[in-house]
Parts: C-alpha cells; sequence; structure tokens
C-alpha cells in the first residue's frame, strides 16, 4: 500500500444523506482543504482541519466500522494525490466507494470503478466559473451529477445546464438539493414537477435527522 499521507478532516460512520444511496449506512472519509468557497457551504471547518495520517491508517480505520459504502468527500478530496491509492485500496477490498467532488478539479485520473458525485456549481454558490466542464467527459451512466439550488435563478440555470449539455445522457442520475433553509423544498419540487425535468429532488437526510449537527454527518 502508497506510503503517501493524507490529510484528514475526520473519519466518521453514519447514514448516507444524498445521492441515490441515501439511507444507507457508510462510513465517510472527510479530507482536508478546498480551492472553493460557496457561499451555502456547511463544512468550512474541513477547509484547515485535520491530521495527517497513512493511507494504511486511514483503510485500517475503515474497516474497522464493517461497512461496505465508503464516501470519499471534502473540502475538495481531489486536492490531494493520495485520494486515488486510498480509493484504489477501497475498492480492492470490496468496498462500493463513491467521491463527492466540486467538479472544478480534474476527475480523469479516478479508477472508473469509483462513483462520482459531481456537483456542478450554480451562480448562487458565487463559484459557477470554476465549473470544469471538460469533466462531463469522464463521467458513465453510473456517476450522478447534483446541482444545489439556492433560489429560482439556480433552478433555471441548471435546467438550462441539464437540456443543453444532454446531462441525461452523461450521468446515471441528477439531483437537486434546496439549499438547506434558504430555499422551501416545495418550491423546488413544484418546479421541477412543471417542468418535467428529468431529475430527482433530494433533500439532505442527514439534516432531517440530526437538526443543528454540523459535524459527523
Amino acid at each position: 500500500m502508497s506510503s503517501e499521507r493524507l490529510h484528514i478532516n475526520e473519519i466518521f460512520y453514519s447514514i448516507q444523506g444524498e445521492s441515490t444511496h441515501a439511507g444507507r449506512p457508510c462510513v465517510f472519509v472527510r479530507l482536508t482543504g478546498c480551492n472553493l468557497r460557496c457561499k451555502w457551504c456547511d463544512t468550512e471547518y474541513a477547509f484547515y482541519e485535520g491530521s495527517r495520517m497513512s493511507i494504511s491508517e486511514v483503510a485500517e480505520k475503515i474497516r474497522g466500522y464493517r461497512c461496505d459504502l465508503v464516501e470519499v468527500t471534502g473540502g475538495e478530496p481531489l486536492l490531494q494525490e493520495g485520494v486515488y491509492p486510498l480509493t484504489e485500496a477501497m475498492l480492492e477490498a470490496g468496498a462500493t466507494v463513491m467521491i463527492e467532488t466540486s467538479g472544478a478539479v480534474d476527475v480523469s485520473k479516478l479508477d472508473s470503478r469509483v462513483i462520482k458525485i459531481m456537483d456542478l456549481k450554480c451562480p448562487g454558490s458565487g463559484e459557477c466559473e470554476r465549473n470544469l466542464w471538460s469533466n462531463l467527459d469522464h463521467l458513465t451512466m453510473r456517476d450522478e451529477i447534483k446541482f444545489v439550488v439556492a433560489d429560482r435563478a439556480d433552478y433555471e440555470w441548471a435546467r438550462e445546464t441539464i437540456e443543453t449539455r444532454e446531462l441525461a445522457t452523461r450521468a446515471g442520475a441528477l439531483l437537486l438539493s434546496p439549499v438547506f433553509g434558504q430555499l422551501e423544498p416545495a418550491a423546488l419540487a413544484s418546479w421541477i414537477l412543471e417542468d418535467r425535468l428529468p431529475a430527482r429532488m433530494q433533500l439532505q437526510m442527514h439534516k432531517q435527522i440530526w437538526p443543528g449537527v454540523t459535524r459527523g454527518v
């Protein structure tokens, strides 16, 4: 196993709150550092906090939870080169591995078995110009595209992006999520229904289960 060390913010076992795997028990590996500053970010503590761990140490802790679903997240996990040997080690151990990425960093180096959850940034995030559109060429129907929607303008941008870039043919699921506490879920649901958008609405399940808790969920 690689001797490379990762800057780890936290490792925890919880219920997967998003994606088509929502509701499943999952081990989360949150890496430290992010190159974006989205206005609605709820994990700012992951920008700097954490400690150095070897890949073998991380893998051992993951195995201790005896769970076959693993998500690597951040921050932005693809900023650390050690993420590649880590995900490959988890795949070889038989786990289903997901990685949540902003879409602003090249995903082409990831093993094709890793399920990519790509968060395309809407204008309301303040980081829309950072979307790396070439990443769409590296998605498969195993992967998922997520939009975090703050308002009607964000929704219309997401709808146009889905249509003009033919995203329904590029990924297995298109996910629209309202910014928690800012956009009423009913409003987003009504827009999706009115437009018959080929997308799945999702709420952050972990925030419904553990309201007010920001870490380890």
